[in-house]
């Protein structure tokens, strides 16, 4: 028998591959803290919105994933998405590895890793491949994701 925060990861990554925001988001306690190399780290609302945004713009979406490894605190798992980076039409997969910290049968931290040159290789081309170690081009990635996010978030405000 799995444990429940196994179950709980398979939950979150099932309802990704459906593209259903709102279930994935249901897994997460109130103040969960995300982060991944593109975002930075987001808190609370803003884990929740980068999410609804994320399912909703995603073209040509497949995610698979696996190696789920969970206790009673932490957890693991390495998930796969392959889509169309919209802003180049460029297709994309960017293999990732997850860590989770838990807290009453929900995730309270979730960090995502993945390698952001070979991300930005494939979304960016050319341009990707000779900008993507630099730190200020890094910074300038950063930046964009969180102003389409504050855009996503500004234009769908919950009241």
């Amino acid at each position: 028998m799995s444990h429940p925060n196994t179950e709980l990861i398979e939950r979150f990554y099932t309802a990704f591959q459906r593209r259903d925001a709102e279930t994935m988001i249901a897994c997460y306690a109130d103040d969960v803290v995300f982060s991944d190399p593109a975002f930075g780290e987001l808190y609370g609302e803003e884990v929740r919105d980068m999410w609804r945004m994320l399912v909703a713009g995603a073209q040509e979406f497949s995610l698979t994933f696996g190696s789920i490894e969970a206790d009673d605190h932490k957890g693991s798992a390495h998930w796969e998405a392959g889509y169309l980076f919209t802003q180049t039409g460029r297709p994309v997969v960017n293999r990732i590895d997850a860590r989770f910290v838990f807290r009453d049968g929900l995730i309270t931290e979730h960090r995502d890793s993945f390698d952001l040159w070979l991300w930005m290789r494939q979304a960016m081309g050319v341009r990707g491949t000779l900008l993507g170690w630099s730190p200020l081009v890094r910074r300038m990635l950063r930046a964009q994701a969180r102003r389409g996010l504050t855009a996503y978030r500004n234009h769908h405000s919950r009241s």
